[in-house]
């Protein structure tokens, strides 16, 4: 009986021990788990795992499309027209938006500021710099048929970021530095203030994607209008995010509370934005190019058929050729009638043309053709 009373006593103990640590922590996260990383489990909170999900997809969607290019890089012909560097750039900082989304998840700390002052704009900067050197090429490719070399592409999309990343320490140096502020303790304009750049590459790559819109050669007009659907895209996730980041969150008085689900849902939404309108339709020319404008379609019943030359029309034959066939006419008619035997004629006929004229080609056109109409 005691013994029976000292197990129960146990089993309540345990429960009520588990009890105790399951209110301590989040629903959903296990035990050991550090509190700064609780948004990323907490059933509680479900933005930070829907967004947390969508993020993950995204980022192993650009990891297979790297994988893609890499795999079909020695297949790739015309490399000149496709810089895969510039690809890989591009995809580069896509994966790092994604993967930026997880430091706006997670609690922040001075370290975690720091980290999403530095790449917000950098990766941005980054993936703009790489559309605007996309459409640079479709443009000169609309027009000219030529495109600047890969190298070229990727030199000037790394030089635009670099100003970008100026800008970034800049901003970092002078606020936790020289002023020793907090890395967290930054305003909402001062953030969107350093932006400033990202909009003006964002921009300019609206408006040259409207100029890949006129050229004579058309069928590169399809990468400029992918170039152009995410570039207006983009602006207007931009505009969305930025008001509802300055004015919406206080208006609605939630700055503290929505300020960092705003920010990490910009970063998805830009991320499948890229991947869908212009990584994915890039890396299919790219690795499936288009058949040329001038080639001929055999399969294509519309088109109207090449026309069979005619020999008697287009093959001016020798003036011997024609008389000796005349004559050879009339010989056929003579055999008919009896006049003479027909081998006799032929033979008599030919000999003549050959002595007459001293061309052996018509004379042996001649036999053949006299052989093959009285076989």
């Amino acid at each position: 009986m005691r013994t029976q009373q000292v197990l129960a006593f146990l089993l309540l103990f345990v429960i009520a021990f588990g009890a105790s640590e399951n209110t301590s922590t989040s629903r959903g996260c296990g035990l050991d788990l550090l509190p700064q990383y609780v948004s990323l489990c907490d059933l509680d909170t479900v933005w930070g795992i829907v967004v947390e999900a969508v993020a993950g997809a995204g980022a192993l969607i650009t990891l297979l499309l790297m994988l893609i290019l890499l795999v079909r890089l020695p297949f790739i012909k015309d490399k000149e027209k496709h810089p895969v560097g510039l690809h890989f750039l591009f995809l580069l900082g896509t994966l790092g938006l994604f993967g930026l989304t997880f430091a706006f998840i997670i609690r922040e700390d001075e370290t975690i500021c720091s980290v999403r002052r530095f790449l917000w704009g950098v990766l941005f900067a980054l993936c703009f710099s790489c559309l605007l050197s996309q459409a640079w090429r479709v443009r000169r490719l609309v027009r000219h048929g030529k495109s600047p070399s890969g190298w070229q592409l990727v030199g000037v999309a790394l030089c635009l970021m670099l100003v970008q990343v100026i800008i970034a320490i800049e901003w970092l140096v002078l606020t936790v530095l020289r002023d020793e502020k907090p890395a967290c303790a930054y305003e909402p304009m001062d953030f969107a203030m350093a932006l400033i750049y990202d909009m003006v590459l964002l921009v300019a790559t609206l408006g040259l994607a409207l100029f890949t819109l006129c050229g004579k050669f058309k069928k590169w007009k399809q990468n400029g209008v992918c170039i152009l659907v995410t570039a207006s895209l983009s602006v207007l996730i931009w505009v969305a995010w930025m008001t509802m980041y300055l004015f919406g969150n206080v208006e609605l008085r939630q700055g503290d509370a929505w300020g960092d689900p705003t920010l990490a849902i910009t970063l998805v939404a830009s991320g499948w934005v890229f991947v869908i309108f212009h990584a994915i339709p890039e890396i299919h020319c790219t690795i499936l190019p288009a058949p040329q404008e001038n080639a001929p379609n055999y399969f294509d019943t519309s088109q109207p058929r090449m026309r069979e030359t005619a020999f008697e029309e287009d093959v001016q034959l020798p003036r011997t050729y024609m008389e000796n066939k005349a004559f050879s006419m009339d010989e056929h008619n003579a055999g008919k009638v009896g006049t003479a035997p027909l081998g006799q004629a032929v033979l008599r006929k030919s000999a003549l043309s050959f002595f007459s004229t001293g061309d052996r080609w018509s004379w042996g056109r001649s036999w053949q053709i006299r052989a093959y109409r009285h076989c």
